[in-house]
């Protein structure tokens, strides 16, 4: 990132093209955040494996996946780009079938293959497209793109690349994916694998094909809302702890489009104190959601091993036979819910800042796009903290609502010593996010939209360029823990001047104790917002009565289940997915083993190119 490396070609490596490595200060952000979280997931493996029993599969390709991850950083080619792509997409999908055995991983992996394979088809055109109107296919060497070859190329690769981040309404993999994949893996697809469908956003929408039209930036700023708010809608109504999580990461992923297409938008619109602004909530953020995304699913992984169980109804408790489990997800739900001291709380508020600082710019497009943009930013925040709230208040604290859970056990050492690696890293960024300032400065230097732009000063006071507020988080930390300090002091101090306590029991509403039956599940605390958005939702809700037996009018039992789905999936995805299931059995019957059919078919194929070659 601070310097510059020769690039490497290795010719014999791969046919034809062979394989072109260059690292500059983009790719170097990138491979320092996905190496970040690969040490990180490492240690945490250590434990994980011996706990879970791994097989041997998964501990040869989680490397494998590792270091397609950081060659994707590193190509400095179209070709080496694409094999890298596929590769990292490939090692995903053997870790996500470490536990082939069961239906719900089977069901899952073809949701995420298809997903996948069908990203890569649209970034393979767009690659192609850009390879040939650039007649070359090295990145430094790839100049201006006409009109409307250039076009395409953005259209694809943002499909393709949007694919990846997660992006409404090619998310789908993740709620599938996620909560079947072995919680390591989930961390390094969330908190790292995203990732680098932005920094394909970056390197080739706005690098080799910047600067970026005006409609380039809404578009950018219109899916990532839209990915933002549907992703916290879904999470803030799941019950499944990882389900939750991904859907966060879905949400997480638009807010950081969202500000790329507010940079881009208000570098085309000359609004560039806005636009450095946007730029650098969106990579502040990038490093944030990285850091306490693998907080939140090695956390998970510790609940699972430990109780067998991911839904949050049946949790509960864990705080007291999982203390330092318990304290470390609390961060990460800090910071997925953008509250002060939290790792996301910064870049959230400099994506504010950036939208109420557009100056006395008149144009109507940032006019009209500027408060829609607010609201969605608002509205995103205010739900993540209750989805926050909910994962962290029903699935840690109260009173466990299941054995697993009242007997849970805590996390081996290595495990929690990867989960506090991640954890401080979190309390970092949200007291002092200078220390991530340098890195930040140098991606601005090779994005042409915010390459001649005043930077955010990320120092002990966060000053805006040519915007007149700021904020300190350090100054805010001290003041919330001298606070708190405060009023500890006053509270020790009047209960030393008060009689001697006289123990009672707890009230409980006539009943003997308290029990878990009293106390909120997961389902009923997000009842509210499942009502305020059920046209978004659309949930399937199903009572069941069972009667005493030979009554029509005495009732045993009443079951209330209440299933939310998602409608972009069941609308979209399903169909795909069935074409996709019908050819595949029309393929299979055309492979019937015999070996004069196989000729038939070569003695076609080779007479359909000489026919195409004639002409």
């Amino acid at each position: 990132m601070f310097g510059e490396l020769p690039a490497a070609r290795i010719p014999w490596l791969l046919p034809l093209a062979g394989v072109c490595l260059r690292v500059d200060a983009l790719g170097g952000f990138f491979m320092a955040i996905t190496g970040a979280v690969v040490a990180v997931v490492g240690v945490y493996w250590i434990g994980y494996a011996h706990r879970e029993r791994l097989a041997r599969t998964a501990l040869i390709v989680l490397p494998a996946f590792a270091a397609a991850l950081l060659l994707v950083t590193a190509a400095g080619s179209v070709t080496t780009f694409l094999y890298g792509w596929e590769l990292m997409a490939i090692a995903s999908l053997v870790l996500l079938l470490i536990d082939h055995r069961r239906d719900q991983v089977r069901s899952a992996a073809v949701v995420y293959a298809v997903m996948t394979q069908s990203g890569f088809v649209a970034l393979l055109l767009g690659m192609m497209v850009l390879a040939a109107a650039a007649h070359t296919d090295v990145f430094t060497e790839i100049g201006s793109i006409p009109e409307p070859a250039r076009t395409v190329v953005f259209l694809l690769t943002f499909a393709g690349f949007g694919s990846k981040a997660g992006l409404l309404p090619l998310h789908a993999w993740l709620p599938r994916a996620h909560p079947e994949a072995p919680s390591a893996v989930s961390a390094l697809m969330s908190a790292a694998m995203v990732n680098l469908g932005v920094y394909g956003i970056l390197r080739v929408d706005l690098q080799l094909l910047g600067p970026a039209p005006r409609w380039w930036g809404m578009l950018l700023m219109v899916v990532g809302g839209a990915s933002a708010i549907y992703g916290v809608l879904q999470a803030s109504v799941a019950t499944d702890l990882k389900r939750l999580l991904a859907y966060s990461t879905t949400e997480n992923m638009g807010l950081i489009v969202l500000a790329v297409g507010v940079a881009t938008l208000m570098s085309a619109s000359g609004v560039a104190s806005a636009a450095a602004i946007a730029m650098t909530a969106a990579l502040l953020h990038l490093i944030a959601h990285a850091a306490f995304k693998s907080l939140g699913f090695l956390a998970s992984g510790s609940v699972l091993a430990a109780t067998g169980l991911r839904d949050l109804n049946r949790l509960g408790g864990l705080v007291r036979r999982m203390p330092l489990t318990t304290a470390l997800f609390g961060v990460s739900a800090l910071g997925a819910a953008g509250l002060p001291l939290g790792a996301g709380f910064v870049s959230e508020w400099l994506l504010v800042q950036s939208l109420i600082h557009t100056g006395t710019n008149r144009d109507a497009v940032v006019a009209l796009a500027t408060p829609l943009t607010v609201a969605a930013v608002a509205l995103t925040a205010g739900l993540g903290v209750a989805t926050m709230a909910k994962a962290f208040g029903i699935g840690f604290l109260a009173r466990p609502r299941s054995d697993a859970a009242a007997h849970a056990e805590e996390a081996p050492a290595t495990m929690v010593t990867a989960m506090a690696v991640a954890a401080t890293g979190c309390t970092v960024l949200a007291v002092a996010p200078g220390a991530v300032a340098a890195p930040i400065g140098r991606v601005f230097d090779v994005l042409p939209s915010v390459g001649a732009l005043d930077r955010t000063d990320l120092g002990l006071l966060l000053r805006l360029p040519g915007v007149a507020g700021s904020m300190g988080p350090g100054l805010l930390a001290a003041a919330l823990g001298g606070a708190a300090v405060a009023v500890l002091i006053v509270a020790r101090w009047r209960s030393s001047r008060r009689p001697e306590p006289v123990t009672l029991p707890l009230w409980a509403c006539g009943a003997d104790d308290l029990s878990s039956r009293m106390q909120y599940t997961a389902t009923s605390f997000a009842q509210p917002l499942q009502r305020v958005f059920h046209d978004v939702l659309r949930p399937d809700t199903d009572v069941a009565v069972t009667h005493v037996a030979d009554s029509r009018y005495l009732v045993e039992r009443i079951e209330y289940r209440v299933t939310a789905t998602d409608v972009v999936e069941d609308r979209l995805h399903r169909p795909v997915l069935r074409v996709v299931a019908e050819s595949a059995r029309l393929i299979r019957a055309a492979h019937n083993g015999s070996v004069h059919l196989y000729l038939t078919y070569g003695a076609v194929g080779v007479l359909i190119v000489l026919l195409v070659a004639a002409r």
